[in-house]
Formats: C-alpha cells, structure tokens, sequence
C-alpha cells in the first residue's frame, strides 16, 4: 500500500508539471487577467528607513528605537463595505479594458494643500495605468494670493495679488465651494495663469470650467490660450459655472478678471476635463482646515454633483486633534456630515478615512511635547469606516505611533515642527498608501 501511495503521488506530481506551461500561458494571455501591480515596499530598503534614536532635552523624549510597521500597511474594511466593492470592480474593469472613468479625490487640511503626498499617489495609478493620462481635474490657483503654497505639479502666476479667502476663516463675505477657498480680485484687471508642471504627464485639457461668480455688473472672464483670446462658450448662472471647449488639447492659459470699479469676481476653482478614459486625482487641501471648516462651505454639494467622486480619501482630523480640547463625538458627527453631503452628490462614493499622524506641540522655546489625540482620532476613524461602509489606511500605526513623529523628524522624513513632513517623508507617505491601497486590488 505503501508502494502504490508513492505511485500516486508521483504521478499527481508529473500531471502538475505537465499542466502549469498552458495554465501560465492562459494567464498571460487572458483579457480578463491584469498582471499583478508591484508593490513599492518591494524594493524599499527598511534599514534606510529604521532609526536609533539619542536622549534629548526635549519633553517625552525618545527613550528607544520606533520604526515604520510595514506588517500592518494595509486597508481596514468597516462593515458593509459595498461602495468599496464596487469601486475596486471599477479600477479593476478600468485596468483590464482602459475603458471609462475613475474620479477620486483627497481631501484635508496642509498636507494635502503641499500636494507632494498626492501627486506620488497620483504618479503610482498613472503608471499603473499605463495609458495617456485622463483629465487632471479640479485645481486651484493658490498662489495667486500672498503667502499661500500651491502643489508644484502645476504653477500659478497673476498679474496682481488676488485676496484669499480661506474656510478657516471665522466669517467671510463670499460664499465658498467645495475647494474650501476662494481668491478675489475687485476694482480692477487682473489675470490668473495656470502652467502644468509634470513634464512625465501628457496632462491637457479639451474643457476648461471655471468655478466663480461676479459681484456688481456681470463679468465675463476671458481666457487667453496661446496667441487666442476666448469668451465662455457656455454660462451656468445658477451653479456658477463658465464652460470653455476646445477641439484642440490645452495645457497652458491665462484667466482674466476686467473689473470695473465697484465690481469683483470670486474664483472658487479651476476644473481641467478631457475625452481620455483613465483615472482623475484631485486634491482639496486648505491650511488649517478642519472637518467643521468644510461643512461651512455653502457649495460644497452643489460642487460635488459637478465632481461626482467615485472614491474620497479623508485626510482631516490633525487641526480638529491640534487644539486645548478635543471632542471626539463632534468630530465623529462632523465626519458623517461631509460623508452625507458628498454622497447627496454621488450616491455611489466610496470612503477611505486616513488617521492622523503622530504630531508635538511646541510647549517653549526649543522643548516640545507629544499630542495624544493620535489614538483618540485613530479609534474615530474605525468606528466611521463602520458607519460608513469605508475603509481605514492607519497611518498613526503605520509610522510608528505616539512620539514617532520625531523619529521621522531625526531621519529627515518630518519637518522641525513634528507636525507637518519633508517632501521626503510625503513621498514615502504617498508610496506606502499607495501599497496598501493596490494591495486590495492584487488580491
């Protein structure tokens, strides 16, 4: 019996051997197969990562070595994920057949205004892609007002400083959108460029949307596109919309505001389109944004139904988390708002809630100690994936926890005010998302 269990086993072992070439090659060539998407965390050498760490005079100094868990970058699936399901179904169709259209957008506060984190995410879904990019979608001239940092993807020029308007703000005298700001021009003319600024990317657009409003006598803004001056092709009063079409790829052009006194146009955002299939990453980040500062913006769903998002990843809670006191409840609430009015606008939208990362607060001169509200918001954000159906990348963990924030700062990842990161440290930010977030999709 003995002998015959050998035979047997033998040949199960030569028929598995005999069938893998074909299978192998059925894979290969199936239309229905996408090669598996590799992983940065692949390639990334830990030990660059990985840091020992001195005594300082600092408050709660570090008292031994924290590292990045990368065992534990992954999604968290809250129950009743099914938006989720249907929006991996849809990058998986859009990988598999480069037909249609992804929308997602990143939402937040100073992280996401820089723009580096998103843009390495951007980067990893256009080279997973592989095609020529889609649309490069909703953008915002921040640096047409004084002291205010625009992702470097694209630049911003103006004439004359534009007047900011930020939902920070307490009051304001404009309304604001789903950008969450406004820049301002009055009395006078003034003009806005846009010039892309990611020679990697074919980004252009065939529709240019501008999202404003004139105050005083009607204004028409005119956009000029090389040598060639055009009026709106289409008006949208009641959204505030101005429409310009192109039979012709556009990537750079100048907006102009001619105010006469008395008169002031609003600009509240700046949406790029185009007939590509692919997927479309856009940003909303204010400085000091809060989740109760978004909530303020009176727009803000009439200007989701323009973006239709089929994804929103969360990046809001480190000013909620900053202050004296911290009500986790209300920030819970606040979350489930925004969630409600975006999916006012799209029914289908998928969440993924990122936590905050470790943070210090600066106690004097030289001396700083650490914000325990990292685990309070962390908690938040899981039992919001569950109410919502979303998912949690738990980058509070991931980076090593409370007091890891001045790890990342000794290693050059985290700027000296251990709140914010180096464009070092948003790049690996954005890869190590990046690997958790695709992961789902390798599975």
């Amino acid at each position: 019996m003995e002998h015959i269990g050998k035979i047997v086993c033998f040949l199960f072992a030569l028929l598995l051997l005999w069938t893998m070439p074909a299978r192998a090659q059925e894979d290969l060539t199936s239309p229905d197969s996408v090669p598996e998407i590799p992983l940065f965390t692949d390639t990334l050498v830990v030990d660059t990562i990985v840091t020992n760490f001195e005594e300082t005079d600092e408050t709660d100094a570090m008292s031994e070595e924290t590292q990045i868990q990368f065992e534990i970058d992954t999604l968290y699936w809250g129950r009743d994920s099914m938006s989720l399901v249907r929006f991996y179904g849809k990058l998986d169709q859009l990988l598999r057949t480069k037909q249609g259209n992804l929308h997602i957008l990143h939402i937040g506060g100073s992280h996401v205004q820089a723009g580096t984190m998103t843009h390495r995410i951007r980067k990893h879904l256009l080279d997973a892609y592989g095609g020529p990019p889609a649309a490069r979608g909703l953008i915002f001239p921040y640096s047409a007002a004084p002291v205010c940092n625009n992702p470097y993807d694209y630049r911003t020029g103006k004439e004359q400083p534009f007047n900011l308007i930020r939902n920070v703000y307490q009051s304001y005298d404009f309304p604001l959108g789903a950008s969450g700001i406004a820049v301002w021009n009055a009395d006078a003319m003034n003009a806005i460029s846009i010039r892309m600024n990611a020679p990697e990317y074919d980004f252009m657009a065939d529709t240019i949307i501008l999202l404003g409003k004139a105050y005083g006598w009607p204004i028409d803004p005119i956009l000029k596109e090389d040598t060639i001056y055009h009026f709106p092709d289409s008006i949208d009063f009641d959204n505030d919309r101005y429409y310009f079409f192109f039979n012709h790829p556009v990537k750079d052009f100048t907006l102009y505001f001619p105010c006469s006194k008395g008169d002031t146009f609003v600009v509240n955002g700046i949406l790029l389109k185009n007939g590509r299939p692919g997927i479309t990453l856009s940003s909303i980040g204010v400085n000091g944004a809060q989740t109760s500062s978004y909530l303020r913006c009176t727009n803000f769903t009439r200007d989701m139904e323009l973006l239709r998002p089929d994804l929103v990843i969360f990046s809001i809670g480190v000013n909620d988390a900053f202050g004296d006191s911290f009500d986790s409840v209300a920030f819970k609430n606040n979350y489930l708002k925004l969630v409600d009015r975006i999916r006012q606008a799209s029914p289908d939208c998928a969440f993924i809630f990122i936590t905050n990362n470790d943070t210090w607060k600066r106690a004097r001169r030289g001396r700083y100690h650490v914000n325990k509200t990292g685990p309070i918001v962390q908690e938040v954000m899981y039992r919001l994936a569950d109410l919502t159906g979303g998912a949690v990348w738990d980058q509070f963990a991931i980076m090593g926890g409370l007091k890891s924030m001045d790890s990342w700062r000794k290693k050059g990842l985290a700027q000296k005010d251990r709140v914010h990161f180096t464009a070092a440290g948003y790049n690996l930010i954005g890869d190590l998302f990046w690997d958790a977030f695709i992961r789902e999709l390798n599975k």
